[in-house]
């Protein structure tokens, strides 16, 4: 679908190295045209993802901390001085501290879930207000989410009702969004080997397990995620909104 996404602006948070699936989602929106714009988290972010810019040839790099409100909003305005549009918007960012994320969900502290919840889920809702005004003719906004927050996966602790409180925030932005042509999704991705997910204990397991009870027999990778949010921007997608868009070789179908 070369050129599918000529003249579109994409941004894309969330890009950590080379294995994120920011990465494997960034190259396919600009394999079709469309212009990516990127933020790191810090300086040193910024090292890994710098050998990356030969062949994303990002607009525009900026640094963005999604918990200061004032480092997103000058990622915003950077974008509305440029552009003047933003067409796509990316959240590829998670986290939660290795001690509520290892532990039960039921010792988890007040804090530690708030972080948690304000990271990897309110950080998507601040991202769409900020985007809305930008996109005037509509757009797509697409989250990361998985599998553990429809169902118990073990060891995916406190992640688990977090990402459920995403795909429940996803559905009513779409809700609220749909008259200006606005459409959100979730991605669900099976176990990708990402540096978040070394956070999980016993991950090569989890890895594993998934792959014997994916009807397919194999997981996907980042280029297998970023094909699937690539469409889910397209305009053969236009119609779609709200959903939960599972890449997972089909486990999400499993007992």
């Amino acid at each position: 679908m070369a050129g599918s996404l000529e003249g579109k602006v994409a941004l894309i948070m969330g890009l950590a190295n080379e294995h994120s699936i920011a990465y494997g989602v960034a190259k396919s929106l600009k394999a079709r045209g469309a212009t990516v714009v990127l933020t790191y988290q810090t300086e040193k972010t910024l090292k890994f993802i710098q050998p990356l810019f030969d062949e994303l040839q990002p607009g525009l790099t900026q640094l963005c901390d999604v918990q200061d409100e004032a480092s997103v909003s000058a990622l915003f305005a950077a974008i509305t001085q440029k552009y003047g549009q933003l067409d796509i918007g990316v959240h590829s960012i998670a986290f939660a501290q290795k001690e509520d994320l290892h532990g039960r969900v039921v010792d988890s502290s007040a804090a530690g879930f708030a972080l948690a919840m304000d990271v990897s889920c309110h950080s998507f809702i601040r991202m769409a207000h900020h985007a809305e005004p930008l996109m005037k003719q509509g757009g797509t906004l697409l989250a990361m989410s998985y599998y553990g927050a429809e169902k118990v996966v073990p060891n995916y602790g406190m992640m688990g009702p977090v990402k459920a409180a995403l795909e429940s925030a996803v559905r009513y932005m779409a809700a609220e969004l749909g008259p200006k042509k606005i459409r959100v999704h979730a991605v669900s991705p099976g176990p990708v080997k990402t540096r978040a997910a070394s956070g999980i204990r016993e991950f090569d397991l989890l890895i594993s397990n998934a792959t014997g009870s994916a009807p397919l027999r194999e997981l996907p990778d980042i280029d297998d995620v970023g094909e699937a949010a690539a469409f889910l921007c397209e305009a053969g997608a236009a119609r779609l909104t709200g959903s939960t868009f599972y890449v997972d070789g089909g486990m999400n179908i499993m007992a």
